[in-house]
C-alpha cells in the first residue's frame, strides 16, 4: 500500500470536509477554511512520540482518540469552537489493521466535535503523530493565561492524578504497586481510560468564553496542576492559594500514602482538564455552564496578590509541597 492509497483508504472521507467552514479539504496543496465573520482563528499543535508520550504497543484506537483530544483540549482552554485539523503521521510500516483502528479512534472524537480532518502528511519513520487543530473564537473572548485577577476563584474540571497513577502502574513503579496492588487497573478501569482516552472539555470552554466579562484566565492541564497553574500566575503577575481538601480525589488515589497522593494530584500531568479563574460574582454562571455541558467543576482556591503558590490544609495552614511541572528537556 503506497502513501496516497494509505491516505485515501484510511483518512479521506467523502462528504466530511465538504461542509462549512471547510471550503476545500484533503486532496490539494492546502486546505481552505472560512471562519465565521467576526471571529478570530485559534491554532494549536501537539506532537505524540512513541516511547516519550505513549508506550509501544498501545491500543491504536485509544491512541487515535488521544492524539486529537490533547489538541481539542487546547482549543477548550481558549474557549474556541473547532473548525478542522491536519495530521502528520510517521509510520514504521503501513499496517492495515493498525491504521484502521487508529482512524476509528481519531474520527470518532473528530465527529463528536464536528472537527473534520482537512489535510496533512505521511512518511516512513519512527511512530510519531503531530496534529494541528484550528478553531474560531470571537475577538476579546478568548481566555488567556495572562488575565487572572486578584480575588478570582480558581476552578478545576474533573479530577487530576489518575493518569499519573495509571502511568506508574503500567511502568511497574514500586510505590504504586505496593499501595494499590497488581490488579488495580482491572478494578479501576477509569484509571487507564484517563491516561489513554482523556475527555477534552470543549463545550464548557465555549460556554465560559461567552462569560468573558467574568471568566478571566484558563489553561489545559497537560503538565500537572501546580505547574500549569504556575504558568497562569507568572503570566498574570499574581499568586494563588489552593485548598487541598477541595481537590477531588479518585477512589484509586485514596489508596496512596499522602505524599504520593499529593504528588499525583499536583504534579501528575496528562490530565487534560481545564483550570480557570473567574470573579466570585460569576459563581452561579459557572455552575450553570458546568451543568449545561455535563462537566464536573470544583472550586479549589483563589487568586491572591502575594506571589507564588500556597497549598493549604483543612485548617488553612500552608503545607510544604513540591510543586513542579513536567519538562521534556529537564
Amino acid at each position: 500500500m503506497g502513501e496516497f492509497e494509505l491516505i485515501r483508504r484510511h483518512f479521506q472521507r467523502e462528504g466530511h470536509a465538504a461542509r462549512s467552514p471547510v471550503v476545500l479539504g484533503i486532496g490539494d496543496d492546502c486546505a481552505l477554511l472560512q471562519p465565521r465573520p467576526g471571529h478570530q482563528l485559534a491554532v494549536s499543535t501537539d506532537m505524540l512520540v512513541e516511547g516519550r508520550h505513549f508506550f509501544a504497543g498501545v491500543d491504536p484506537e485509544a491512541l487515535g482518540h488521544k492524539a486529537l483530544a490533547v489538541n481539542l483540549s487546547d482549543l477548550a482552554a481558549m474557549g474556541a469552537r473547532p473548525l478542522g485539523f491536519t495530521l502528520a503521521l510517521a509510520l514504521p510500516e503501513a499496517n492495515e489493521a493498525w491504521l484502521g483502528a487508529f482512524a476509528r479512534g481519531l474520527f470518532a472524537l473528530a465527529d463528536a466535535h464536528a472537527c473534520p480532518l482537512v489535510g496533512g502528511d505521511t512518511t516512513r519513520g519512527p511512530l510519531n503523530i503531530c496534529i494541528t487543530v484550528m478553531g474560531e473564537v470571537r475577538p476579546g473572548l478568548a481566555m488567556q493565561r495572562s488575565q487572572a485577577q486578584v480575588g478570582d476563584d480558581i476552578y478545576l474540571t474533573g479530577r487530576t492524578g489518575e493518569a499519573r497513577l495509571a502511568l506508574e502502574l503500567m511502568r511497574g513503579t514500586a510505590w504504586a504497586l505496593l499501595a494499590c496492588g497488581p490488579h488495580v487497573l482491572e478494578e479501576h478501569a477509569e484509571l487507564r481510560a484517563r491516561l489513554e482516552r482523556p475527555t477534552p472539555r470543549v463545550e464548557l470552554g465555549s460556554l465560559l468564553a461567552v462569560l468573558g466579562h467574568a471568566v478571566h484566565a484558563a489553561i489545559d492541564l497537560s503538565d500537572g496542576l501546580a505547574g500549569d497553574l504556575g504558568h497562569i500566575l507568572a503570566a498574570s503577575g499574581v499568586g494563588a492559594e489552593l485548598a487541598l481538601a477541595a481537590l477531588p480525589v479518585a477512589p484509586a488515589l485514596q489508596l496512596l500514602p499522602m505524599a504520593e497522593r499529593m504528588d499525583c494530584l499536583l504534579n501528575g500531568g496528562d490530565d487534560y482538564e481545564l483550570l480557570f479563574t473567574a470573579a466570585p460574582i460569576a459563581r452561579a454562571a459557572v455552575e450553570a455552564a458546568a451543568l449545561a455541558s455535563h462537566t464536573p467543576v470544583q472550586r479549589i482556591g483563589r487568586i491572591s496578590a502575594a506571589p507564588g503558590l500556597r497549598v493549604l490544609d483543612a485548617s488553612g495552614h500552608p503545607l510544604a509541597v513540591s510543586a513542579r511541572g513536567f519538562d521534556h528537556f529537564a
